[in-house]
């Protein structure tokens, strides 16, 4: 029986690869028929559509098939969820497609799935390719795996429109993304967001073919985790009863991310970044419940770099005892193999008003020991979970306390990168790190909006010169930003290949549930397209002004489909292509 298997794998895998090739022969002898006057967020990788351009409708009884059986219940759940949008969707473009429904063809009857390897589990590099072929008999879509599925499944449902529902026909897609990891940071600790939220953020996530949402779940601000090892984290540090993910919420939320093709990765950011964990646990945390900068003290000698002082003490046995509790809850309940660690700002001041560090560093030891200490406790213990940690580039870059890379295995470590942009990233992987690209230059969504600190008198200019406004990364990401980033900019080769991928990410001091939407999309639709097929044409030109009339499109859809993403231009540039260009070349 297990012979059988395995060889009518090794058939259908030699199927996927024929229509592969034959597919990427189609493309490229078809290539000057290809048209642009039909949109797909992000952009794949080969589309061509051949003429004369037809439609033709989607049968009232149109269904999904597999070819095979599966036992799959995120690819059921992709099925159900994408049959369900093709029936009731019934969008309209902004700039109607130029094409009418063909009276010649038959309504669409019914699109054929078939997938290689439907055990294949949502890891960092699994296989998201798919080949989808729509003919005016049949349509097929084709996959090594169940979440390249579910991105073709999303470009068969942006090729159909209007009411009755009509589809492209002589379309074909051969599609893969440039980088594994495409993710979308939120910080769910300095505000909060319910639930329901975060389930239409990775839905949102889904059909920008993004597939990590990266959770900052614990700050300085709060612990809206409930952890059965550590529930006085949460019952003493969220900011109220009903603000608190449970661990009935997180299983909800990771299925749900499955379901979408979305990996759900963990962060608790220690040892900074702890105050919240000294209303449960006051003796393990230094420098709790201070004012963060002192009057009349220096930048450098500051308790905290924003309001809300402490750090986990890495000299004290306890710290460990319940760091192992929490970081044996979070594997148990997030089975993501990676485990962010955080270990970002660490601020010397914090740590020396300890008695205990004081004695230390008085007996010639230094800070940088004491994070030593506190890594070596720790990162084995994560990585006998069968996790592999990120901690924010800070562990090894940062100018003041940091850990020599021999105690930061390469095979175990990721270093994610938030600071001096294309520099840093060069640092890390010319060190062999892997690394994942946030860079606040480009990737914050969080900057533009000013500081929060209540009496800064950088706002009381008559003269309107405010300088950043108060915003330490200042000026707002735009989309064009964001889209044009080349994230391995500067590499070698090889370098290159340590880049995982990148992460917007929305810090959330002045962001919560009532702007997630508009802070979030569609910038992150802008990063999803670079990550996934690049910024540039076929000649190697960005191609940021042709994506404008796209992005247009694009963002029109998500908000059909219940996400509140911001305009990025007026109604009457859609209407009136080109008239809103520069007069600059573009």
């Amino acid at each position: 029986m297990m012979m059988m298997m395995q060889g009518e794998s090794t058939m259908l895998l030699r199927l996927f690869q024929l229509l592969l090739l034959f597919s990427c022969l189609t493309l490229n002898n078809n290539a000057e028929a290809s048209t642009t006057s039909i949109n797909v967020w992000p952009k794949p990788r080969n589309l061509t559509w051949s003429p004369p351009y037809q439609t033709t409708l989607l049968s009232s009884s149109f269904t999904i098939i597999t070819t095979t059986i599966h036992h799959n219940k995120h690819l059921s759940a992709a099925i159900c969820h994408y049959h369900s949008l093709l029936k009731s969707e019934h969008h309209h473009p902004l700039v109607p497609v130029g094409v009418n429904i063909s009276n010649d063809l038959p309504p669409l009857q019914n699109l054929s799935i078939t997938v290689v390897d439907p055990h294949a589990g949502l890891v960092n590099g699994v296989n998201e390719s798919y080949t989808l072929s729509i003919l005016p008999s049949h349509a097929t879509l084709i996959a090594k795996t169940v979440w390249g599925a579910m991105r073709g499944l999303e470009t068969f449902s942006q090729l159909a429109w209007g009411n009755p529902t009509q589809i492209t026909v002589g379309v074909q897609v051969w599609d893969f993304p440039l980088f594994f990891h495409r993710g979308l940071m939120v910080d769910t600790a300095r505000n909060y967001y319910p639930l329901k939220d975060l389930l239409r953020t990775v839905e949102a996530m889904s059909m920008n073919k993004l597939n990590v949402l990266h959770l900052h779940l614990t700050d300085a601000e709060s612990f809206p985790l409930m952890l059965p090892s550590e529930p006085r984290l949460a019952e003493k540090g969220a900011y109220a009863a009903h603000m608190v993910y449970t661990p009935q919420d997180v299983k909800t939320l990771v299925e749900f991310g499955l379901d979408h093709g979305v990996r759900v990765i963990p962060e608790i950011d220690t040892p900074g970044h702890t105050a919240s964990w000294a209303l449960a646990h006051p003796d393990i945390v230094t420098c709790a419940n201070m004012f963060w900068w002192p009057a009349g003290s220096d930048w450098s000698d500051r308790l905290a770099s924003q309001p809300g002082t402490g750090h986990l003490n890495p000299l004290n046995p306890k710290t460990y005892q319940v760091l192992k509790n929490v970081i044996h809850d979070i594997t148990t309940l997030f089975p993501e193999p990676f485990f962010h660690s955080g270990t970002d700002e660490i601020v010397p001041g914090c740590w020396k008003t300890d008695s205990t560090i004081q004695k230390h560093l008085s007996n010639g030891g230094t800070l940088n020991q004491v994070l030593e200490k506190y890594i070596n406790n720790t990162l084995p213990y994560i990585v006998s979970l069968n996790r592999t940690v990120i901690y924010w580039e800070d562990v090894l870059l940062d100018a003041t306390v940091h850990v020599p890379s021999t105690i930061l295995p390469k095979e175990h470590v990721i270093l994610q990168t938030w600071l001096k942009g294309h520099n840093h990233t060069k640092k890390i992987v010319s060190a062999g790190y892997r690394t994942i690209v946030s860079s606040a230059d480009f990737y914050y969504l969080d900057c533009g909006h000013g500081t929060y600190v209540g009496n800064n008198s950088a706002y009381d200019k008559q003269d309107g010169n405010t300088g950043n406004g108060g915003s330490w990364c200042a000026p707002f990401k735009t989309w064009q930003t964001i889209y044009n980033y080349d994230i391995t900019y500067g590499l070698s080769e090889e370098e290159a290949k340590l880049v995982l991928g990148g992460e917007v990410a929305l810090w959330s001091e002045q962001a919560d549930a009532t702007v997630l939407d508009a802070r979030v999309w569609p910038r992150a639709s802008a990063m999803a397209e670079s990550l996934w097929s690049g910024n540039r044409d076929e000649k190697g030109v960005k191609r940021y002004a042709e994506a404008t009339d796209r992005l247009n499109e694009w963002r029109s859809r998500m908000v059909s489909r219940g996400i509140g993403a911001e305009p990025i231009q007026p109604l009457w540039c859609v209407k009136n292509p080109g008239m809103c260009n520069t007069q600059h070349s573009v």
